[in-house]
């Protein structure tokens, strides 16, 4: 392998410019004004797939979506193959090219749209960095290397790169499932790049994932917003009904207040915990990675599993209220409180949907407010648990420990990506999380970045996966 990573090391300024390009086009999924340029980005990729020698190029385009009020297209779910071997074992991968939002004003310290990389911290910042344009993108570079030197790629390889992750991924588990037998028949194996190492210094491979389900309580009343003196006291104010009902969903020490939310948590298992005794992680690492040291539990174990294997709620902001700087004495006409749950094995997003929208309104009946109340759950994705003895997993521990010269730590994710047990379920493979990016990157917060080492050596360790999965006793 040492002329693959010779060459990855001397193209690193290309590898690095190119990134820079994908940075630069705003693919926000969940901004209505980006949708253009969502397509952009899916184009730009086409383009560099076609540039590659990419065979059987395809784009499903799952159908139009409403957002914000706005008829649009859902963005293009691309597929393309390299190779077609009947010799090689065949690998796919999976990755999103659109992002989260991002305003400077937020508190980035650089235009979040364009790549500012810090030579003296090796930190290339720019929204998209880490989550998810340069894990995709490095696939490419794999591809390009052996291209350069001549070599054959040891796998067949096929992608599969959409545009709505961060927007919930619609459309792709229909496309998934309609290719199972299909594009996707004669695969053997998934591996997916989107989730980051647990701390800072040690590379990792996930085995788990906890689930989500959005939420958004609309709470509405008078039909415009009202002056607080003259009607302050007089009508009930919707900001009011929704701000006790976000208190009553979580308590300031983590703990969900929903009935029956934890009624099918997973037990926790001797083998399980196991694995986190020898994690390299410390409640330091989780201090740097918020700048604070603002966590709730004292143990390492007590953190990590909290992160983990149990469900959490989040509150999120509240659209329709006054949030500029400065004094103004309105009373909200309507108001959408925005809060989510992660979930765990063994709960659903429809069970979890059905207990949040009682409680909720159980609660709102007990206020006698003559508000009307209206909860939005968006499709939930499920969470997912693989095997880390399976060989896929086994080929991809060898790729970190000759690339990084050490056995990597067996991790789960508080974070979620639904598609991972689709994949799973609809292909019946085995299913594995690769990370690229540290603990500290700062996805979907300001001052997104990934480390130049990561990225680099991120490159080597897709290549040196691939050599692995070829080898490996299936």
């Amino acid at each position: 392998m040492e002329a693959v990573y010779n060459h990855i090391d001397a193209n690193t300024d290309k590898f690095i410019a190119r990134l820079g390009e994908a940075i630069a086009i705003p693919s926000i999924s969940g901004d209505a004004s980006r949708r253009a340029d969502v397509f952009r980005m899916g184009a730009w990729l086409r383009s560099a797939l076609e540039r590659l020698d990419f065979t059987d190029i395809k784009e499903h385009l799952p159908g139009p979506q409403t957002l914000q009020g706005v008829e649009l297209q859902l963005p293009p779910i691309i597929l393309g193959t390299y190779g077609t071997d009947a010799s090689k074992p065949t690998v796919l991968v999976y990755g999103h090219y659109d992002v989260q939002p991002a305003l400077k004003e937020d508190g980035w310290k650089y235009d979040p749209f364009t790549m500012h990389v810090e030579e003296e911290t090796g930190r290339i910042y720019g929204r998209g960095s880490t989550d998810d344009k340069a894990p995709i993108l490095s696939w490419l570079w794999v591809v390009e290397t052996y291209q350069a030197l001549g070599k054959q790629l040891p796998v067949n390889l096929k992608v599969c790169f959409e545009g709505m992750e961060e927007s919930g991924s619609e459309g792709l588990d229909d496309i998934i499932i309609k290719e199972a037998d299909a594009y996707f028949k004669n695969v053997d194996c998934v591996c997916i790049s989107d989730n980051y190492w647990l701390g800072t210094k040690k590379p990792c491979l996930t085995y788990g994932l906890r689930g989500v389900s959005y939420f958004m309580l609309e709470i509405s009343g008078p039909a415009k917003d009202l002056h607080s003196g003259v009607f302050g006291g007089t009508v009930h104010e919707p900001m009011t009904d929704l701000v006790l009902l976000m208190s009553k969903l979580v308590t300031p020490a983590g703990k969900i207040l929903i009935p029956g939310i934890y009624d099918n948590v997973a037990s926790l298992t001797t083998q399980e915990e196991t694995l986190y005794q020898s994690l390299d992680f410390t409640l330091s690492d989780i201090h740097n990675a918020t700048e604070s040291q603002t966590t709730i539990h004292e143990s390492v174990q007590d953190t990590l599993m909290h992160r983990w294997r149990f469900p959490s709620l989040s509150l999120h902001g509240i659209e329709g209220a006054f949030y500029a700087p400065g004094a103004k004495t309105v009373i909200p006409a309507k108001v959408t409180g925005k809060f989510s749950i992660r979930s765990v094995p063994n709960q659903t997003p429809e069970r979890v949907a059905e207990l949040v929208e009682k409680y909720i309104r159980d609660e709102f009946a007990k206020l006698k407010s003559k508000n009307s109340l209206k909860l939005d759950a968006p499709q939930g994705g499920k969470s997912w648990v693989a095997d880390v003895n399976s060989w896929n997993f086994v080929a991809a521990r060898s790729a970190i420990e000759k690339v990084f010269k050490t056995s990597p730590d067996l991790t789960r994710e508080g974070g979620s990506i639904p598609v991972t047990l689709t994949f799973q379920e609809a292909l019946n493979k085995s299913v594995l999380l690769l990370p690229m990016g540290r603990s500290d990157d700062g996805a979907h917060s300001t001052n997104e970045k990934i480390d130049k080492f990561n990225y680099i050596e991120g490159i080597k360790l897709l290549a040196t996966y691939l050599e692995e999965v070829a080898v490996v006793p299936k």
